[in-house]
């Protein structure tokens, strides 16, 4: 049996999956449907939609499976995921890769399997739409094709979910999301002793840019210092808009200098974008910053309240972190 790879991305496509806050919730009908029609559609026994978590596949539609999970290393979406078109099986048991798989020597002996892929906004791949039968299959093109629109429908859903997560102006997490992901990290953190840092942003002046250039104009420095904000942290750091003009950012195994260093870079960026765009205005900010303390704050909004105390202690003193 082979288990499947990790994908290449995998600690931005977990942190994604784990941002719309799916995992091990409810059915909807909105996914219910889909494979419902799936199911009907192909005269197969089972469908699913299935989210590849980082040790599970878990269900979030389940239509004719007991199993609300399995594990990741004996899936076939852990495969699936790996590719961008529909990942295939005709027949497990005369596959190399799966003929000793457990899911197909005992229940629900899979014998066929095919799983499109399901692809969120920013490229990563979270699970698929997949069917199962017991019986070998073939699946002619049109049926390819059939099986790639109902996922693209799953994907609209799942777009509809992210969305709810997500700033649509800066495409940074919004409150919810970052929260989501942020408590997902202290807490692996914790568990490993690692320290962890909290940047809470304010943007200086921002009243002003849009009352004298506009409201398109005060749009534009939010996406741009969105923009800065992604590209000096590290992909493995947690960026949010709050709502606003109020960012933060946390940092993981990270200690008070190399904290300092990063917003260093930060106002080096900034430095440059606004001296070369020369637009009228300045893009400054201040910053309080917190070091995440387990005996002291007891979740994610309790470190993110501390650091937006320092943030405006440092505003009302006139000590802004402007480039």
């Amino acid at each position: 049996m082979n288990a499947p790879d990790k994908p290449a991305d995998e600690h931005k496509r977990l942190e994604t999956l784990r941002s719309l806050k799916i995992l091990d919730t409810s059915p909807e009908e909105r996914f219910d449907r889909l494979t419902r029609l799936a199911k009907r559609l192909f005269g197969v026994p089972i469908s699913l939609i299935s989210l590849v978590d980082d040790d599970r596949q878990w269900f979030k539609s389940n239509m004719g499976l007991s199993a609300s999970e399995t594990p990741r290393d004996i899936s076939f979406c852990g495969h699936a995921i790996l590719g961008d078109e529909a990942f295939i099986v005709p027949d497990a048991a005369l596959d190399a890769r799966f003929s000793d798989n457990p899911l197909v020597t005992g229940d629900p002996n899979i014998r066929f399997y095919a799983g499109c892929p399901l692809t969120v906004s920013n490229g990563s791949k979270i699970g698929t739409l997949c069917l199962l039968d017991r019986q070998p299959r073939v699946l002619s093109d049109d049926d390819r094709d059939l099986l790639a629109d109902l996922a693209a429908m799953a994907e609209q859903e799942i777009a509809a979910v992210q969305l709810a997560t997500m700033d649509e102006l800066t495409m940074l997490s919004n409150r919810r999301g970052f929260v989501a992901l942020a408590q997902h990290a202290i807490n692996v953190c914790k568990r490993q002793g690692k320290a962890v840092a909290l940047h809470f942003f304010d943007l200086n002046k921002f009243k002003q840019i849009n009352d004298q250039f506009g409201h398109a104009e005060g749009d534009r420095a939010l996406t741009v210092f969105g923009a800065v904000l992604r590209k000096v942290f590290r992909d493995s750091d947690v960026v949010g808009r709050l709502g606003g003009d109020e960012f933060v950012v946390l940092l993981t195994d990270v200690d008070n200098d190399g904290s300092a260093q990063v917003l260093d870079r930060l106002r080096d960026e900034l430095e440059q974008i606004n001296a070369r765009d020369q637009r009228g205005y300045r893009i400054q900010f201040s910053v309080g910053t917190a070091m995440f303390d387990p005996d002291k704050h007891a979740s994610i909004e309790d470190l993110m309240g501390e650091a937006d105390d320092v943030m405006y202690r440092a505003k009302r003193n006139q000590a802004p972190g402007t480039p």
